[in-house]
């Protein structure tokens, strides 16, 4: 086994999951267990560290209930950012200052937990260390709800933002049939580029549930004519029409359908537009169009939070994730994130791997064009079976006073 000098140090950066906490979890019993000597947390990742805001998590983490507790805590327990590290060729003055306070703090192996952007961040901070000549391991732990990592099957967060998906869809479902008066509902689900939360939606369609009527995904241009002739034959047809759309929906042009009305103008360190609105403007058209009751319902954030119904096969892979890429750093990797392979599908099989990150930053996994059918409004069956697996099982929170326990960060030092 590969002989630990130094310490760790674990960051979350990017939008958290109902998981992350349990690849920090990961992270940390899996180094404890190897004999790391001490265990730092970053708050608020690297734009943290710059600040050397830097915790013992072992004065945290302070027994196995806290351990428990943290693995069903959603957000990110360090705190996350979205600080964009510059090439290396432009600015070096942030690595600069990041690596002295590595060397401060005696650190051999770091670790991020994030999606495409921390990847990038991983890939120069490993590029730098070849630069200098540094030992530092730089190991990513992949996390997102949107599932766009490239490489791996799927990513730790998406299993149990389907699992909420599916479960709220069938409810406002069943709700749309309460009254005795037609309606559509549009569901706004998270997704700039990638469908893969948009098509979870189609899950709800079951023995007792006839699912979402369309879904239309950021990987089919959406034509806003269409759209609203389908909704209006539709609406013909049926008492209660439910459509998903995914936020990232463009038209022809390349404007998201969100920027067809009052759009925003915040973008973030990446050149990410936030958006939102797809829904509103959707429902309202239909509302003056076709003259019914609509609702526009933003899932939001509920998606990327809800651990009380968080997948167990979900949770569990975010764990393995963690321990992963401690044991691959200990035993000498360095530049790799932590992949999911799928082996079996029935029974469902998964193992994790390593893969160059290089080939991983800043790419976007989309969903292939032939687990959408034909005319752009719906997933295949591969897409299901795809799906299906990841939201299996659940975990329970643990209870008090008829609400969830979670582990937050407090100031102890």
């Amino acid at each position: 086994m590969y002989e630990v000098k130094g310490n760790v140090i674990v960051g979350q950066s990017g939008g958290p999951t109902a998981v992350i906490n349990s690849s920090l979890v990961g992270v940390y019993k899996t180094a404890r267990d190897r004999g790391a000597r001490k265990i730092y947390g970053m708050l608020h990742g690297v734009q943290g560290l710059l600040e050397e805001r830097v915790v013992d998590l072992s004065k945290h983490i302070a027994n196995d209930l806290d351990i428990e507790l943290l693995k069903r805590t959603p957000s990110a327990y360090l705190g996350s950012c979205r600080y964009k590290l510059p090439n290396i060729s432009e600015n070096q003055e942030p690595y600069i200052r990041i690596f002295e306070i590595l060397k401060k703090l005696d650190i051999e192996y770091f670790f991020y937990i994030g999606g495409n952007d921390s990847m990038d961040t991983i890939k120069k901070l490993s590029d730098y260390a070849i630069l200098t000549d540094s030992k530092i391991r730089f190991m990513g732990v992949p996390k997102t709800i949107d599932n766009d990592l490239a490489a791996t099957d799927h990513t730790p967060g998406y299993g149990s933002a389907a699992k909420y998906i599916a479960s709220i869809t069938k409810e406002v479902i069943r709700d749309g049939l309460v009254y005795d008066q037609q309606n559509v509902t549009i569901l706004e689900i998270m997704g700039r580029n990638a469908g893969w939360l948009t098509g979870a939606a189609a899950l709800a369609k079951c023995e007792d549930c006839e699912g979402p009527d369309m879904l239309f995904l950021p990987e089919i241009p959406f034509d806003v004519d269409v759209f609203m002739k389908k909704v209006e034959d539709l609406h013909k047809q049926k008492k209660s029409v439910v459509v998903a759309v995914s936020e990232g929906v463009k038209v022809a042009d390349g404007r998201y359908v969100c920027e067809l009305t009052d759009s925003t103008d915040y973008v973030d360190a990446f050149g990410h537009r936030q958006l939102t609105g797809t829904a509103r403007y959707l429902s309202l058209k239909i509302a003056g169009e076709v003259g019914c009751k609509t609702r526009a319902i933003e899932f939001n954030t509920l998606q990327r939070c809800a651990s009380h119904i968080v997948s167990r096969v979900d949770i569990t892979e975010a764990y393995q994730v963690g321990g992963a890429a401690v044991k691959a750093a200990f035993e000498g990797e360095t530049g790799k994130m932590v992949i999911l392979k799928r082996l079996f599908n029935d029974p469902y099989i998964c193992v994790t791997d390593l893969y160059d990150v290089h080939k991983v930053a800043n790419v976007e996994k989309v969903v292939p064009r032939d687990w959408i059918n034909r005319t752009g409004d719906y997933v295949t069956q591969d897409f299901i079976s795809y799906v299906k697996p990841l939201i299996q099982a659940e975990l329970t929170p643990i209870m008090t006073d008829g609400l969830p326990r979670h582990l937050y960060y407090t100031e102890k030092e």
